[in-house]
């Protein structure tokens, strides 16, 4: 007789007294416990809306149906947690299996009339006048998602809207396999040591390791961001970088495997967005997606990338202009080429600023810095952050708890390292959000996630100044979630804030990887232990805005293209979307990639994520982010008044308030742009004068 495993008791996916019991979760969970989860939702889905709109109230109809929904999204937020960290083929079939379930609830529950009808009546309560302002933005953003999730449609149109919903949870997740899939396809075995000319030490020994763990002969480099970038950056040998840079620039097209070409895929989802934003009332997606967003319109988020692409691109052609008069008189090379930058990039900078990303590397040990990042948090917000334990999902895993006058307020996971089964980048995830309940504050639990390089056996792992800068913004992320003082779990952390602001915590704590008296107690030398010498420093600071003209343009032309494609481009007709792309590219990039370039193919961020019409976020939110930083400047730092303020006006109101709002509160104004200008040096010396 088999056992039951829909229940708590045998089924850890079930278990919602504490956190995630990572090592019980087996595939066999997912199906019966998402089924048994999706069972009770609907169930009381269907008590709630078929309570009489005037008799509602918050506590006896719309509490019980948030209570059953926090446990679906909390279970299914594990198994797309671990899809994403510790994917298998047996978990990404179960996976794949309750998507479509679950996308299929939630369609539902944004188009029920009756439920939308509750809403609207609780909301013009006389109790409502009671609410408070967190509670009743929750209210509002209901109201607004109902609207969003076709609520209003008439009936004959919802069975295709809930289609659209279905087909397109299918391709994102499709979209992200492939992309998954393809870059663990690649691997380039080199046999000659002679040909690894230039590469670091630590990645030649990650590649040496990884042979042997697959008992091949020399050398294994894949395209997995720690093995492929040290030798698009060191590598001497050109035909090794270029061969790493056409596989990664190939990825999931129709230069691989047919199974793994996302083409077909990003046009149907274009297709798809389209129907859903005109279904709705909107004249593209882009519109849509701007909705809960800052921005107003397409025609503004476009505006302000194409005022930025104009005080950029100057900057952008004489950092270009400098790549290649060095790579013509210094390294003999006439044909500067898109796998060459990275490397002539390296080279210039050292001799420009006498310093390498090597030899910063050196004094940047993972525990330090660590330990640096939670002095610094500690200082600012008045927390602690200790070691803690928990079940984990790989022995890579950390776990910490944040105190607030030694008692938990949040916690969180740190997975650091780069791995086959793991999706490549950073981000934060929210394992579990603040809420109150009758037994007291649900405290929040955060995954922050990096995949920067796992050290050799024995020793510590280093990380660049970039790994630096990366883990203080995904930490961002995470204090956003965990240091909120709101009690209302939909408005709580990250929750409600609008997509084009949810930056702005992350972007701000990547400053402080800049400021020395933050980066000196982050530093110990690999073999003295002593910390960065400031002269070292102070050239880092020089190097700071190194071809920061190119590097905004890249980010004006990546959020130019979401946004164009999401508005202008017709997927229905014959142009092809990388027509757009090098429109896009003729009108403010000073580089253009080789024609076999598919970036779009694995562009997941807006084809897999939540950035679709919304990449613009990131320089959006660097607007406000460097003003937010510009006050700790005026006013010291390392600064806890600062601190205070920060938090008390950003991090703890969470999305309870709009965040222009929360932003001016902080600032007593609104957002400038001069700010980022001067962080990322581009402001004329005579202007500046």
């Amino acid at each position: 007789m088999s056992q039951d495993i829909s229940t708590s008791a045998n089924n850890p996916l079930l278990d919602f007294s504490g956190l995630p019991r990572f090592s019980d979760i087996k595939t066999e969970h997912v199906e019966p416990a998402i089924d048994a989860l999706l069972a009770a939702a609907k169930q009381q889905l269907e008590i709630t809306a078929s309570t009489a709109p005037e008799q509602a109230t918050w506590d006896n109809t719309l509490l019980p149906l948030d209570s059953v929904c926090e446990q679906l999204s909390r279970a299914w937020g594990v198994v797309g947690h671990l899809h994403s960290v510790a994917d298998t083929e047996e978990l990404r079939a179960a996976y794949n299996a309750c998507l479509p379930k679950t996308t299929e609830f939630w369609t539902m529950v944004g188009q029920d009339e009756r439920l939308y009808a509750i809403y609207k009546a609780v909301e013009q309560s006389e109790a409502a006048k009671g609410f408070t302002p967190a509670r009743l933005k929750v209210l509002a953003n209901s109201i607004r998602g109902f609207k969003l999730g076709g609520a209003e449609l008439p009936a004959e149109q919802k069975p295709r809207y809930a289609e659209i919903q279905d087909r397109q949870a299918a391709i994102t997740a499709k979209f992200s396999e492939n992309v998954l899939d393809a870059t663990s396809a690649f691997e380039l075995i080199v046999t000659d040591k002679a040909d690894l000319a230039g590469i670091p030490e630590y990645a030649v020994q990650a590649a040496e390791e990884l042979a042997k763990s697959e008992n091949k002969e020399g050398y294994k480099f894949t395209l997995q961001f720690p093995s492929y970038f040290p030798v698009l950056q060191y590598a001497d040998k050109r035909e090794l970088r270029e061969t790493l840079y056409e596989a990664y620039a190939k990825r999931a097209s129709e230069f691989g495997p047919a199974e793994l070409d996302n083409t077909a895929l990003i046009r149907e989802l274009l297709q798809l967005r389209k129907e859903e934003a005109q279904m709705l009332g909107y004249a593209s997606f882009g519109e849509l997606s701007l909705v809960p967003k800052m921005a107003d319109t397409p025609d503004e988020v476009i505006s302000f990338l194409r005022e930025l692409a104009v005080k950029a691109k100057p900057f952008a052609l004489r950092d270009l202009e400098e790549i290649r008069e060095f790579a013509k008189s210094e390294l003999g090379q006439e044909d500067l080429q898109s796998w060459d930058i990275s490397y002539v990039s390296e080279k210039l900078k050292e001799k420009k600023y006498a310093f390498s990303d090597l030899e910063v590397r050196q004094y940047f040990q993972e525990d330090r810095v660590l330990d640096g990042l939670f002095k610094l948090t500690e200082k600012l917000f008045s927390v602690n952050i200790v070691k803690a334990e928990a079940d984990k999902w790989h022995a890579d895993v950390r776990f910490f708890e944040v105190q607030k006058d030694g008692k938990a307020i949040a916690h969180f996971y740190l997975d650091p390292y780069a791995r086959a089964s793991k999706r490549s980048g950073a981000w934060m995830d929210d394992a579990r959000g603040r809420k109150r309940t009758e037994q007291g504050v649900q405290t929040p639990v955060a995954y922050l996630t990096c995949n920067y390089t796992k050290p050799a056996a024995g020793k510590a792992a280093q990380l660049s100044h970039d790994d630096v800068q990366t883990l203080f913004h995904e930490f961002g992320h995470g204090i956003h979630h965990m240091l909120t003082r709101i009690d209302e779990l939909d408005v709580a952390g990250i929750n409600g804030v609008e997509w084009d602001a949810v930056e702005l915590p992350s972007q701000f704590m990547e400053n402080f990887a800049w400021e020395w008296s933050v980066v000196e107690s982050l530093t110990a030398h690999e073999t003295t232990g002593e910390p960065m010498p400031k002269a070292l420093f102070d050239k880092m600071v020089a190097a700071k805005n190194f071809q920061s003209g190119l590097q905004t343009l890249r980010q004006v032309e990546f959020s130019l293209f979401d946004m164009l494609v999401h508005t202008e481009f017709d997927p229905h007709g014959e142009r092809d979307m990388l027509d757009l792309l090098a429109q896009v590219r003729k009108e403010v990039a000073v580089m253009v990639p080789p024609a076999y370039n598919r970036f779009p193919n694995s562009f997941s961020h807006i084809f897999a994520g939540g950035y679709a019409a919304g990449y613009y976020s990131y320089k959006w939110a660097e607007v406000l982010s460097a003003d937010a930083f510009a006050m700790f400047e005026e006013n010291g730092v390392v600064s806890p008044e600062t601190g205070r303020k920060f938090l008390e006006e950003i991090l703890s109101v969470g999305g309870s308030r709009p965040a222009a709002e929360s932003f001016k509160a902080f600032r007593g104004r609104e957002p400038s742009m001069d700010a980022l200008l001067r962080h990322t040096g581009m402001v004329d010396n005579r202007q500046a004068a």
